[in-house]
């Protein structure tokens, strides 16, 4: 890593000065009541990796191209610079100043290509070591990654990917724009599962990255005239397969909001954001769960039928953020700025954490301390940033 990338103690105190948001060091503030287990086989989930779009897909690598990782990268166009979230962050960066101050835009889910390969490789996938986060877009109506280099190798850049739905069959194959909020992110193999709020999941394969139009009309999507356009964006992700989540009949539909990996475990762990049931609110309300789906044995896909191996119900609410690390727990509260860890048993510890919080992803290190990445919605303060995840585990 650069570094740049590394923020001392006295470029933490420098950024103070500036006016920085930072929350103070993260002594436990007391303990929260535990998670409780509820009925895990009420929740299942179904997969199709292949029935829904494999056609339209094969016609769109073969018609369109097919970019590596690693030419997307090469090709990336957005400088982000060194930023300060939080004082005990040793890692951060902020977006460009478009997608900073964007109001259309919002930055939501994170994962990393140490959720994709693990240590190996230094975490290196297509030989580059990444930064993934989820945008969803209002105008128009879409969703993007922004997949950043975090390499010593290569340039402090990061290029757009849109997240697009096929269309059409093998020979005329099409695509159409992913409208959800794509609230978190899990990056499993090549396999990128996006959360889709009131159904469960959306698979992408981060090796089938098409190539794209960027002479047009930016209000174009799909293939016209010959050509495949992206809202101008150089590459598109086509989705590959969708995970419908079900519950048993008595048992409230889940609110997918946020997701997470959970490497050493084999699974991916979600959560809702619910408000308590006191409060005025606009979105759910009622008690949080976290529920916990292994994927199928030795590998990066779900079985054809999947019921949870875990399910909580959390004393928590507002939740943006979950991440899981052989089966430690961690739960951003983004409305009171609070990091819960629960270590599976016993108490839960509450830290001081960021305003606006977002997804949890866990860096795992074979030579350093593994880490915990976050990042930030708040306009005109978008950082992406690392903790040490010992500073976070009661």
């Amino acid at each position: 890593m650069k570094t740049m990338q590394k923020l001392s103690v006295t470029a933490a105190a420098a950024a103070v000065a500036a006016g920085a948001a930072l929350s103070a060091h993260p002594a436990p503030a007391y303990a929260e009541s535990s998670p409780t287990p509820i009925t895990a086989s009420n929740f299942w989930l179904t997969a199709d990796y292949g029935t829904t779009y494999s056609e339209p897909v094969a016609g769109l690598l073969s018609q369109a191209g097919n970019a590596s990782v690693g030419t997307v990268m090469d090709n990336a166009n957005h400088d982000r610079t060194p930023s300060t979230a939080i004082s005990t962050q040793v890692h951060g960066f902020r977006w460009d100043s478009g997608d900073n101050n964007d109001s259309n835009v919002a930055p939501q889910g994170i994962t990393t290509s140490r959720d994709a390969v693990g240590t190996t490789n230094d975490g290196r996938y297509g030989g580059r070591q990444l930064i993934a986060a989820s945008f969803y877009n209002n105008d128009p109506k879409s969703s993007r990654i922004n997949l950043t280099d975090w390499d010593a190798n290569y340039p402090n850049k990061y290029r757009y990917i849109l997240l697009v739905e096929p269309t059409g069959t093998r020979s005329a194959p099409s695509y159409k724009d992913v409208q959800i909020h794509v609230g978190g992110i899990a990056w499993y193999g090549n396999y990128l599962y996006v959360a889709d709020t009131a159904n469960g999941m959306r698979v992408f394969d981060m090796s089938k990255i098409i190539k794209t139009y960027t002479g047009g009309d930016k209000s174009l999507i799909g293939a016209h005239d010959g050509r495949f356009y992206a809202h101008n964006y150089a590459y598109a992700l086509p989705q590959v397969g969708k995970i419908t989540s079900h519950v048993a009949t008595g048992t409230t539909g889940l609110t997918w909001s946020t997701i997470s990996l959970d490497r050493p475990k084999k699974s991916i762990v979600m959560t809702e954001y619910k408000c308590p049931t006191t409060v005025t609110c606009n979105y759910p309300k009622g008690t949080t769960r976290a529920i916990r789906f292994p994927f199928a044995s030795g590998s990066t896909k779900f079985a054809a039928k999947t019921y949870a191996s875990q399910a909580l119900n959390t004393p928590f609410h507002y939740l943006n953020g979950v991440a899981s690390h052989n089966g430690r727990w961690w739960f951003n509260d983004s409305h009171d700025k609070k990091l819960f860890y629960w270590s599976g048993s016993g108490s839960v510890s509450s830290y001081n954490w960021v305003s606006s919080g977002e997804s949890i992803s866990y860096w795992e290190d074979a030579t350093a301390p593994d880490e915990l990445w976050s990042l930030q919605e708040g306009l005109g303060n978008r950082n992406v940033f690392a903790v040490n995840q010992s500073t976070y585990d009661g």
